[in-house]
Protein backbone atom coordinates (compact mmCIF):
# COMPACT_ATOMS: atom_id res chain seq x y z
CA UNK A 1 0.00 0.00 0.00
CA UNK A 2 1.09 3.54 -0.58
CA UNK A 3 2.19 5.77 2.19
CA UNK A 4 3.08 8.91 2.34
CA UNK A 5 4.61 11.40 4.92
CA UNK A 6 3.54 15.16 4.95
CA UNK A 7 3.45 18.21 6.84
CA UNK A 8 0.70 21.16 7.56
CA UNK A 9 -0.46 24.24 8.66
CA UNK A 10 -4.15 24.95 9.78
CA UNK A 11 -5.42 27.96 9.65
CA UNK A 12 -8.86 29.50 10.17
CA UNK A 13 -9.00 31.84 6.55
CA UNK A 14 -7.84 31.73 3.49
CA UNK A 15 -5.87 34.83 3.52
CA UNK A 16 -4.31 33.75 6.29
CA UNK A 17 -3.55 30.57 4.40
CA UNK A 18 -2.00 32.33 1.36
CA UNK A 19 0.08 35.04 3.49
CA UNK A 20 1.88 32.27 5.39
CA UNK A 21 2.37 30.69 1.70
CA UNK A 22 4.41 33.50 0.83
CA UNK A 23 6.15 33.89 3.68
CA UNK A 24 7.38 30.35 3.21
CA UNK A 25 8.25 30.86 -0.20
CA UNK A 26 10.01 33.72 0.58
CA UNK A 27 12.34 31.40 2.75
CA UNK A 28 10.61 30.98 5.89
CA UNK A 29 11.08 28.00 7.45
CA UNK A 30 7.66 25.59 7.17
CA UNK A 31 8.07 24.17 10.43
CA UNK A 32 8.66 27.41 12.18
CA UNK A 33 5.26 28.98 10.33
CA UNK A 34 3.84 26.09 11.64
CA UNK A 35 4.91 26.27 15.59
CA UNK A 36 3.82 29.71 15.00
CA UNK A 37 0.21 29.76 13.65
CA UNK A 38 -0.98 26.31 13.14
CA UNK A 39 -4.01 25.78 14.88
CA UNK A 40 -3.40 22.10 14.95
CA UNK A 41 -1.99 20.02 17.32
CA UNK A 42 0.74 18.66 15.04
CA UNK A 43 2.21 22.60 15.68
CA UNK A 44 4.40 21.55 18.26
CA UNK A 45 6.32 18.67 15.85
CA UNK A 46 6.53 21.56 13.23
CA UNK A 47 3.19 20.38 11.58
CA UNK A 48 4.42 17.13 10.88
CA UNK A 49 1.68 14.57 10.34
CA UNK A 50 3.96 11.46 10.30
CA UNK A 51 3.07 8.49 7.67
CA UNK A 52 -0.17 7.43 6.65
CA UNK A 53 -1.69 5.81 3.54
CA UNK A 54 -4.82 6.46 1.77
CA UNK A 55 -8.34 7.16 3.35
CA UNK A 56 -6.65 7.83 6.81
CA UNK A 57 -7.00 12.00 6.41
CA UNK A 58 -10.02 13.65 4.69
CA UNK A 59 -10.55 13.31 1.24
CA UNK A 60 -9.44 16.58 0.39
CA UNK A 61 -5.67 15.52 2.12
CA UNK A 62 -5.82 12.29 0.53
CA UNK A 63 -6.25 13.96 -3.33
CA UNK A 64 -3.38 16.59 -2.57
CA UNK A 65 -0.82 13.61 -0.97
CA UNK A 66 -1.13 11.34 -2.85
CA UNK A 67 -0.59 13.15 -6.24
CA UNK A 68 1.16 16.59 -5.63
CA UNK A 69 5.16 16.98 -6.16
CA UNK A 70 7.38 16.87 -2.81
CA UNK A 71 8.79 19.38 -1.08
CA UNK A 72 6.51 21.66 -2.86
CA UNK A 73 4.19 23.82 -0.52
CA UNK A 74 0.51 23.06 -1.52
CA UNK A 75 -2.79 24.91 -1.05
CA UNK A 76 -4.33 26.61 0.09
CA UNK A 77 -6.61 23.44 0.15
CA UNK A 78 -10.29 23.88 2.38
CA UNK A 79 -11.74 21.09 4.09
CA UNK A 80 -14.63 20.97 7.24
CA UNK A 81 -11.19 21.74 9.49
CA UNK A 82 -10.35 25.55 8.21
CA UNK A 83 -7.54 25.96 5.35
CA UNK A 84 -4.51 24.01 5.06
CA UNK A 85 -0.24 24.66 3.98
CA UNK A 86 0.44 20.87 2.92
CA UNK A 87 3.90 19.87 1.92
CA UNK A 88 4.44 16.00 1.08
CA UNK A 89 8.06 15.23 2.80
CA UNK A 90 7.65 11.56 1.26
CA UNK A 91 5.63 8.66 -0.25
CA UNK A 92 6.58 5.22 -0.98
Amino acid sequence: MTKASARHILVDSEAKCNELKAEIEGGRDFAEVARENSSCPSNRQGGDLGSFGPGQMVPEFDEVVFSADLNKVQGPVKTQFGYHLLEVTSRS
